[in-house]
């Protein structure tokens, strides 16, 4: 008797979630950094990804410095060389990510750079937004202004000290009309 895996196992694809903090006029970095410190979104954010993947440019990984504990570190590079390290992986493209999908057991979210978010801007399902209520200046890295034009916000979280985190999930697009039903 040959064994035949359920629909369910078959079917375990699991979210791809975009989560960023932004500036009012839309900055997510300076200097290869955050611009700010914010120590309950930071709480927010390891709360929503521990025990989930988490893909990242490879000048995010610098900016981090090491692997985030309890999650899978994805980092994504074409060009650089990484030390093996316990839940570190290396990888060369968007379709590595994806393909490993099927086999992962949590959503797997995207945490930056910004060219990491442009490369999944079509994958991305749902995204976590932590409105920073600050305009940096001389910031050199910037979310594209319609990163959420196919989005509708579903909640909003309030941190503390006038920090929001708003949520979004991608429309679903409308069905067709059924051109074959009788009249």
């Amino acid at each position: 008797m040959r064994f035949l895996p359920s629909k369910a196992i078959i079917e375990n694809v699991q979210e791809i979630i975009g989560v960023v903090a932004i500036a009012k006029n839309l900055a997510i970095g300076k200097n290869g950094q955050l611009p700010w410190h914010c120590e309950s979104d930071l709480k927010f954010f390891r709360k929503l990804t521990t025990g989930h993947t988490v893909v990242m440019g490879y000048k995010t990984w610098l900016s981090i410095g090491k692997p985030l504990k309890n999650r899978l570190n994805i980092v994504l590079s074409r060009s650089h060389i990484l030390n093996n390290q316990p839940n570190l992986l290396l990888m060369r493209s968007k379709e590595e990510v994806l393909a490993i999908r099927r086999y992962l057991n949590c959503d797997i979210f995207i945490i930056g750079g910004a060219k990491v978010y442009s490369t999944f801007s079509r994958e991305i399902q749902r995204w976590f937004v932590t409105e920073i209520p600050l305009e940096i200046e001389n910031a050199d890295t910037f979310m594209l202004e319609n990163f959420l034009e196919d989005f509708d916000q579903i909640n909003t979280i309030n941190l503390q000290n006038e920090v929001t985190v708003r949520v979004y999930e991608r429309r679903k697009p409308l069905s067709e009309p059924n051109l074959t039903a009788s009249l």
